[in-house]
């Protein structure tokens, strides 16, 4: 028997229900939803694993229906060594609306919900010792214990020798006055790539207007990579001289697709371009087989439902 091999990426974050509407509209006007698993880490997890680069998935899930409904997704593609079960918490449910384009909004249920009590020390130091690169995303850092839990997950791995990537993942309503800026600097102090929207970078006090310099700004405060994702422009990268694969800076337009929903299309780059990084790709297969990996994610409804496979992504970028 062929020995599976042991991750070399660790995901840390939520895992929760989204809830897609069956037409476009304000969230007051639609009056039918579809349940699909959900949550940006758990997106990269599973992204990962169907881009055949399984990672360790440190999440925590309630001990309700929700969240039966989501461990036995995740095991469906993921080991469950760091899958947490919560018996006094409730499962995080998010309300999506979008309009005719496919541009979504979030609502979110999400107070005191067991993804956010995840506790520092949840990953073993000698689990990091054995694995090169763990991504946090933005959301798991706007409220304790799991903001905690993630910033310590953050200054271990850095201590292990891990490459940290960080998604800000900025969600307006979750967040305090000044708390995101504050924490996303935190943050950018701790990692080594960072893959972000202009929106989020925005929100957390960049000058947004020209992705070029913005890619340079993040860059300059700590991370050595930028990598931003720009909608239907494609994406830009940028790295510093720091960085291992060398200084650089690029762009790639994407590839045209129909869309139907970009739900979970920055998770699917992130996971696309993390797989492609693992494997010790310059920047600029990076950002081609992380824009294909998310434009075949936005043809099809949902985040997690929709993520595509090797033999897929290779097929578009011939076409």
């Amino acid at each position: 028997m062929t020995e599976t091999p042991k991750p070399r990426i660790l995901v840390s974050g939520e895992t929760l229900v989204d809830f897609l509407p069956e037409q476009p509209g304000t969230l007051s006007n639609v009056s039918s939803f579809d349940r699909r698993p959900g949550g940006a880490p758990a997106n990269v997890a599973v992204a990962l694993s169907k881009l055949d680069e399984t990672p360790w998935f440190w999440t925590r899930v309630a001990d309700d229906p929700f969240g039966d409904f989501l461990a036995d997704t995740l095991a469906e593609t993921l080991p469950d060594r760091f899958v947490e079960r919560d018996s006094d918490a409730k499962t995080t449910l998010a309300f999506v609306t979008h309009d005719e384009t496919g541009d979504r909004e979030f609502s979110f249920y999400r107070d005191g919900t067991a993804d956010t009590q995840l506790r520092p020390g949840g990953v073993e130091d000698d689990v990091l010792a054995d694995i090169e690169w763990v991504y946090v995303g933005g959301v798991m850092l706007a409220s304790n214990p799991g903001r905690r839990a993630t910033l310590d997950l953050a200054e271990r791995a850095k201590k292990a020798g891990c490459s940290v990537v960080f998604d800000p993942n900025a969600r307006t309503e979750l967040w305090p006055e000044n708390g995101y800026l504050d924490m996303v600097d935190q943050m950018l102090g701790l990692s080594d790539v960072v893959k972000a929207t202009p929106e989020d970078l925005n929100m957390a006090g960049f000058d947004a207007e020209n992705p070029v310099t913005l890619a340079v700004d993040v860059c300059e405060a700590g991370p050595h990579t930028c990598l931003l994702t720009l909608g239907e422009d494609g994406s830009h990268a940028h790295a510093s001289e720091d960085a291992p694969w060398g200084e650089n800076s690029l762009s790639h337009s994407g590839y045209d697709v129909s869309v139907e929903d970009t739900t979970g299309a920055g998770d699917a780059f992130t996971a696309g371009a993390m797989a492609a990084l693992a494997e010790g790709e310059p920047l600029s297969e990076v950002l081609a087989f992380a824009n294909a990996v998310a434009a075949l994610t936005t043809t099809e409804s949902g985040a997690m439902t929709a993520l595509p496979n090797r033999p897929s992504v290779t097929q578009l970028r011939k076409s």
